[in-house]
């Protein structure tokens, strides 16, 4: 029985990193449409209605209150202002001077960080199998949407949305276990309108906010069902089943929800470039998710129980 329930809570996670990534994947897509409307502004509408469903599930699914110490409440803080905030306001600047497709290989390059700096900060060797699977999936992800053309202000925005990406995860980490999925979600977001608004105030005062057009309307509602409430949910719920090292995998499936964003708003259409890379990402996957021994600690010496 626990062999059934494992494999499915497995399977659960991959499902659910998969679902997010693709959905994170449309962001970039998306964010054309909103470059005429304040960046700071239309992220805190963004997050304030994302959070405001998210705590409307956790209501209806009668999750207790949880109360923070200061370490988590500083985890929630940094999460908001680096994985979220950051993340988002260079995602839709790093456009503003570089294709989609650039920003999206960029990014795309998260599983190979992932597959060495989380076994490095869990104290062991990265695992080789794992590493060379992030490779393929972060080519495969190069080869689907292209380089593109980019200025050298895109590539270091691109960089600094990579860096939020990282964060996304490892900043929410420790916080799972006792907040779960949908209050580590919501907890974040919310923490995410005030950092904006401040930001707004600063760089577009009075501006900030502005009554959207009909398009820009739908781009934010967009991104505050699909791209924050739901696509934080599944990733969220999907980490502590597959761990930091192998949910990054996933993060393949980005360009797959950038070219299926790009089609459907007329922008692009596939050909045997976007083929050969979700093949590429495909067999990346099935070589990281193949299961492993024991981890080897970074002394090289296995504990009493491992060599057991």
């Amino acid at each position: 029985m626990t062999f059934i329930r494992d494999k499915a809570d497995r399977r659960r996670g991959m499902i659910g990193a998969a679902t997010a990534m693709f959905c994170v994947g449309t962001l970039t897509g998306v964010s054309p449409a909103l470059h005429g409307y304040p960046v700071y502004g239309g992220q805190a509408v963004r997050y304030a209605v994302g959070a405001v469903l998210l705590f409307a599930v956790a209501r209806a699914r009668r999750l207790p209150p949880v109360r923070l110490n200061r370490r988590e409440i500083l985890l929630v803080a940094l999460l908001a202002l680096v994985g979220l905030a950051a993340f988002n306001v260079f995602i839709v600047e790093s456009t503003r001077y570089a294709d989609p497709a650039m920003v999206g290989t960029i990014v795309a390059t998260v599983p190979i960080v992932f597959a060495v700096a989380t076994p490095l900060m869990e104290g062991r060797r990265p695992t080789p199998h794992v590493v060379v699977a992030a490779v393929v999936v972060a080519a495969g992800a190069a080869v689907t949407i292209g380089l593109g053309g980019a200025t050298l202000v895109g590539v270091l925005l691109a960089l600094g949305a990579l860096g939020g990406e990282v964060g996304f995860s490892l900043l929410a980490i420790p916080l799972l276990p006792k907040l779960g999925a949908i209050r580590v979600a919501a907890y974040s977001a919310a923490a995410a309108v005030p950092l904006l608004l401040v930001a707004g105030a600063v760089v577009d005062g009075p501006r900030m906010l502005r009554m959207p057009t009909a398009s820009e309307t739908a781009a934010l509602a967009y991104l505050a069902v699909v791209v924050t409430a739901f696509a934080f949910f599944c990733w969220y719920d999907a980490l502590p089943r597959l761990g930091a090292e192998r949910a990054g995998l996933f993060s393949g499936f980005l360009p797959l929800g950038t070219i299926v964003a790009a089609v459907v708003l007329g922008t692009g259409h596939p050909g045997w470039p976007e083929f050969a890379g979700a093949a590429l990402v495909v067999v990346g996957l099935l070589v990281g998710l193949q299961p492993t021994g024991p981890s080897v600690p970074l002394t090289g010496r296995q504990t009493a129980e491992q060599r057991e």
